[in-house]
């Protein structure tokens, strides 16, 4: 999947070096292939996971880079093997572009647990030709990572939930969570948490946010619907609903302790971990076997799971909150996500932006 043919130009913003400064830069776009979808990019949510790369925090960066995984678009062109898109589609494309397709986790679609999975950008194709992502003006995208955005679906609602939405749909749905009348914990209020209190109130559960300070009490509670809201410092109020709840799905992307989180889960209670981080997390052995208690992860989502999360969005009327920014704010838009200065998710408006700019 994603073989490179021939070279044609598009341009997008990148970043040339870990400053992580964006720039306009002219590239190669391969030619649509049998399988392939060519889009014309509408939108683009800007992700944590953008800063990341970008400023190469991980280490693993390569530049120039056009960052962007939650993309939004209009079919264009399709190849001779696709059947799912036809020309004037409005199409999403997430995290990923490319897998082997023979691996244990690909028989079961689980695509995004492939060891050979080809990122949407920062990464390379099976002939070595770089991917980037969706701060441009058009991509081409093998049809299997390539979902329909259902009709009626704001274009830049929809952008965020390729990727946060996805994220925090994924392990709700696989570890069985989806039932009503659960007790559950969104630990830090972010692009993917707010999500998290959407789909968790939209299934039915008993939403608590917990935060590191109370400076979005009000937002989690009037603006999303949480039904409770505790600061993880709060000793008193964080005694009082400990073993309380089913699960937390854990946000936080930086270093934290976690048996402050462990002691609200009740018996058989998970903690699920979604933060990328880099310094090894800690906790006493017997918070989790008092109680068989589970410390596990999820990592982004299937396209299965993409496309029966945009169904349900679209069955429950979910929207992620946003702030629509053009591709000459982006960098400041940049600088305003690392310091969280953001409700909940920056959507780029590519087809209203002057890229060559």
């Amino acid at each position: 999947m994603g073989r490179m043919e021939v070279e044609r130009k598009t341009i997008g913003w990148a970043a040339s070096d870990p400053s992580g400064i964006l720039s306009p830069y002219i590239y190669t776009l391969r030619e649509t292939g049998p399988e392939d979808v060519h889009i014309r990019i509408i939108c683009c949510g800007i992700c944590h996971t953008d800063l990341h790369h970008t400023k190469n925090d991980l280490g693993t960066s390569n530049y120039p880079m056009v960052p962007g995984h939650e993309v939004v678009g209009e079919v264009v062109e399709v190849g001779s093997g696709v059947s799912k898109f036809t020309v004037g589609d409005i199409v999403g494309v997430g995290c990923l572009v490319g897998c082997c397709g023979g691996c244990s986790p690909c028989e079961r679609d689980l695509e995004q647990y492939c060891p050979k999975k080809i990122w949407s950008y920062n990464d390379v194709y099976i002939d070595g030709q770089p991917t980037q992502g969706g701060f441009a003006k058009a991509t081409v995208v093998h049809q299997k990572f390539v979902v329909k955005i259902p009709e009626g679906m704001a274009v830049e609602q929809a952008a965020p939930l390729l990727c946060a939405g996805v994220t925090v749909y994924s392990p709700l749905s696989h570890f069985g969570l989806k039932k009503p009348g659960l007790r559950g914990g969104i630990l830090g209020l972010g692009g993917v948490g707010h999500m998290g209190v959407k789909f968790a109130k939209a299934m039915g559960h008993h939403v608590t946010v917990i935060s590191s300070s109370n400076k979005k009490r009000e937002e989690a509670l009037q603006d999303l619907g949480a039904d409770d809201y505790v600061i993880g410092s709060d000793q008193s109020k964080m005694n009082e609903l400990a073993d309380s709840m089913d699960y937390i799905i854990d946000t936080v992307p930086v270093h934290h302790a976690l048996e402050p989180y462990l002691s609200l889960l009740r018996l058989d209670g998970k903690l699920i971990l979604m933060g990328v981080i880099n310094n090894p997390l800690q906790f006493l052995s017997p918070m989790v076997m008092i109680g068989e208690k589970v410390i596990t992860g999820s990592f982004i989502g299937s396209m299965k799971e993409t496309e029966e999360m945009l169904e349900f969005c679209k069955e429950k009327g979910l929207s992620s909150i946003i702030e629509v920014v053009k591709m000459d704010y982006v960098n400041t838009a940049l600088e305003r996500l690392e310091k969280n200065d953001v409700r909940y998710r920056f959507v780029v408006d590519v087809e209203g932006s002057k890229l060559e700019a």
